[in-house]
Parts: C-alpha cells; sequence; structure tokens
C-alpha cells in the first residue's frame, strides 16, 4: 500500500463521519473481483471468511496515480457485492474492501487493480451482443418451424396408416361372403345332370 494512502483514507473515514476502530480479530475479505465492467460502471463482489461476525462492508475506490478517492460504506447487510458507478472510461482504478463487524472494521483487503474499457470497444461488445442475441432468436424460431413441420409430417403418416388399416380390414371382412356369393352363382348357373338315355322315338 502507498504511504500516502491511509492518511487520506483517514481524512475521508473523517469527513464521513465514521467511528469506526479497526477490529483486529476480523478478517479482510477475500477474492475481491471485477464482473459486469463497463465503460461507466463495474460490480465488486468479494468473500467472507467463514464464521466472521459481519453486519456490513466498505469500500475505498481510486482512481491510479491520483489522491481522490471514493468512499462507500453500507451496514446491516450480508451482501458481498457493490455496484460501482460514474466511472471513467479507459481509466485505471484501485479497489479496495472492508468488512465491517459491531467490533470495528477489518484491514483493507488486497487492493484490486482494473481498467474500465473505452466508449467504442463497450458499444462494440454490446453491439456484438444484440447480433448474437438476433442471431440466437432467429435460430429458435427455425428449430420451432422445423419441429412444427416434422410434426405435421408424422401425424399425416399415422392418419395414412390408420386409414390403410382400416381398408384392409374391411376388404379382409368382405372376403369370405364374396366368396360365398360366388360358389352360390356358380351353383345356380350350372346345367342340371339327365339320366343317360337318348331321345325317345314313337313308332309308328
Amino acid at each position: 500500500m502507498r504511504r500516502d494512502f491511509m492518511p487520506t483514507l483517514l481524512l475521508i473515514l473523517s469527513c464521513f463521519g465514521a467511528s469506526w476502530v479497526l477490529a483486529e480479530s476480523l478478517a479482510a475479505p477475500v477474492n475481491v473481483s471485477i464482473r459486469d465492467l463497463k465503460g461507466s460502471s463495474a460490480v465488486v463482489t468479494w468473500d467472507i471468511p467463514d464464521g466472521e461476525p459481519v453486519i456490513g462492508f466498505a469500500i475505498t475506490q481510486q482512481k491510479k496515480d491520483v489522491r481522490m478517492l471514493r468512499f462507500i460504506q453500507e451496514v446491516n447487510t450480508t451482501t458481498q457485492s457493490c455496484a460501482l458507478w460514474d466511472l471513467e472510461a479507459d481509466t485505471d482504478y484501485i479497489i479496495h474492501v472492508q468488512s465491517i463487524s459491531t467490533s470495528g472494521t477489518s484491514p483493507l483487503s488486497e487492493p484490486l487493480h482494473f481498467k474500465t474499457p473505452k466508449d467504442a470497444e463497450t458499444q462494440a461488445s454490446k453491439s456484438k451482443d444484440e447480433v448474437t442475441m438476433e442471431e440466437v432468436g432467429q435460430n429458435a424460431q427455425l428449430r420451432a418451424v422445423e419441429l412444427v413441420i416434422i410434426v405435421v409430417v408424422l401425424i399425416m403418416w399415422a392418419g395414412v396408416i390408420a386409414l390403410f388399416c382400416r381398408q384392409y380390414d374391411i376388404i379382409k371382412d368382405n372376403e369370405p361372403n364374396n366368396n360365398k356369393d360366388k360358389a352360390k352363382n356358380s351353383s345356380e348357373c350350372s346345367t342340371p345332370e339327365h339320366s343317360s338315355g337318348g331321345l325317345l322315338r314313337s313308332k309308328v
């Protein structure tokens, strides 16, 4: 930590009317990181060691090589993230996080250095994300249409198969009746048999 940082921090604390004292038994936050980084905003997150009686947090935000600080403090909360706003694009920042308990504050966390992107980079990233989301939406619509077509084709095939089975059953049921009718018709149309012998001739 730079030697000129602590006096500035104490001055900021006094300006905000903070009456917290360092709690020797309270461990500093760990795994401090930045997410959702944009040109003018970001979100800082951290972890609290297990068993620490934390009731709030304090964050110091400093531009690199600049003495001006921003101090953010919140109590009666167990959240482990905080939004940073009004950041300047293409600027280096240093972040420290402290835990707050009923007995005081923890030491400062390890410094976190990050740099905000340029506005042009932010806009390009946003445009890329929008195009990607649009492509995803179009792909989803195409898949939905394909699924509907497949379902319709399957239903049509099922209907054709059901119709064919029904016609086949009707034909099969009528087949014995047709055979009986044919046999009956053939017996009726056949010539009756006559006893052997010729025509009787009368004698004169």
